[in-house]
């Protein structure tokens, strides 16, 4: 995840970089924890494959617990509940309790249609240190994205309802080829809703996701749609907003930045470039770890495909920390050995290879990542030479 605002108040002397371990090492990571497959919607992008059936062997209220003393002993401090719909977990709110007391910092995920004037009340009660909500375009494409006539409504009612109680909260948009051209008119849902974060995510190839890898956007819509991110969260910074923008899924987003400074704050450069070499991009199965509804582990929220085992027949630092799966072990490589034009990518340290796992989907795990936005003039590591044009006849 690229914390632009952070980022970017870091230059302008608003506040300290952020925290980060050294690329590649051994770290507690943010857990993201699919409590269960069940959900209410049928996305076309969802990676889980969620329908609204009860799955077999999920984790129970005591295992669950179990885990979250498990993830502490670890030194995991980072919990996202996600799912399926996490709401439709009956444990949700006893399980988040335990893991605020544990210390945890605690967020939660949802699609927001099962929020009205009596579960958000329960949301409160928990003390969610922040609830996203996803939001895939206006009213048409996101019912027609999310398979249900209403949900758009549905989950900016949620939104609403939550800012009325005081619950901090994010939208969440996966970019698209359909929902590119909306995405000003979505920033401007974060004014009238008083929404103060908005996540960026570019389409994954998992899951269902990746039987609509045909929807993900253009090189050029994710460009601009990232040059619209930045133009915001700077103009927010200047007159004194409290607004937070961040992105997923391309580390390459981590360079256009980069390029956007160069452009715009030339003086800060430099200091950007350090700190995003010490960010060091992509951190799957580094600061990145994922537990799925049956308790499976994997290096992140779209690596269903493979388990580097089970947390209910082995603790969770044992299988992160103690005796890592050679997967991890090549994942927490930095910088990665990447196939293709990463291989002479000059950003590689920044980026780290990219999404694995859209790599695999296109038929080589280490291959170079078929989402990346740079040209290839943009990634070499000598600037191409520039023929001078003659002014004589």
């Amino acid at each position: 995840m690229l914390r632009i605002s952070h980022y970017l108040r870091t230059l302008a002397g608003q506040c300290p970089p952020p925290r980060t371990s050294p690329p590649g090492n051994d770290r507690a990571p943010v857990v993201i924890w699919n409590l269960l497959r069940r959900c209410n919607l049928t996305c076309k992008h969802c990676y889980a494959t969620s329908a609204d059936s009860v799955f077999r062997d999920e984790l129970d209220t005591t295992a669950a617990l179990k885990v979250i003393d498990d993830l502490r002993a670890a030194g995991v401090r980072v919990l996202i509940l996600s799912g399926g719909e996490p709401l439709l977990r009956e444990d949700l709110f006893q399980l988040a309790a335990y893991a605020r007391a544990q210390g945890f910092f605690v967020a939660l995920s949802t699609n927001g249609t099962l929020i009205d004037e009596h579960t958000v009340g329960q949301i409160a009660d928990a003390h969610f240190d922040y609830v996203g909500i996803s939001i895939d375009g206006l009213e048409a494409t996101h019912d027609a994205f999310r398979q249900s006539h209403g949900s758009f409504r549905r989950s900016m009612h949620a939104i609403r309802l939550c800012r009325q109680a005081g619950i901090r909260v994010g939208l969440r948009t996966t970019l698209t080829q359909e929902n590119h051209a909306q995405l000003p008119q979505l920033l401007e849902l974060m004014r009238t809703y008083d929404v103060q974060k908005f996540y960026l995510s570019h389409l994954n190839y998992s899951g269902r996701g990746k039987r609509s890898r045909q929807l993900d956007a253009h090189r050029q819509m994710s460009r601009e749609a990232m040059t619209l991110l930045f133009e915001q969260a700077w103009r927010d910074i200047q007159h004194g907003i409290d607004s937070d923008f961040v992105s997923g899924n391309n580390d390459a987003d981590a360079v256009l930045l980069l390029h956007w400074v160069q452009q715009h704050l030339p003086e800060h450069y430099p200091q950007l470039e350090h700190l995003l070499q010490h960010w060091g991009g992509n951190a799957s199965g580094s600061g990145i770890a994922n537990i799925d509804n049956t308790g499976d582990v994997h290096p992140d929220t779209y690596w269903w495909q493979h388990s580097v085992g089970n947390v209910r027949h082995t603790p969770f630092h044992q299988l992160w920390l103690d005796k890592p799966d050679p997967l991890l072990l090549r994942l927490r490589e930095h910088p990665r050995r990447i196939g293709g034009r990463c291989t002479d990518c000059r950003w590689l340290a920044i980026c780290n290879g990219n999404t694995r796992t859209r790599a695999w989907a296109d038929g080589d795990l280490w291959g170079q990542d078929p989402g990346c936005h740079l040209s290839d003039a943009e990634i070499a590591r000598t600037p191409p030479r520039l023929i001078p044009c003659s002014t004589t006849r």
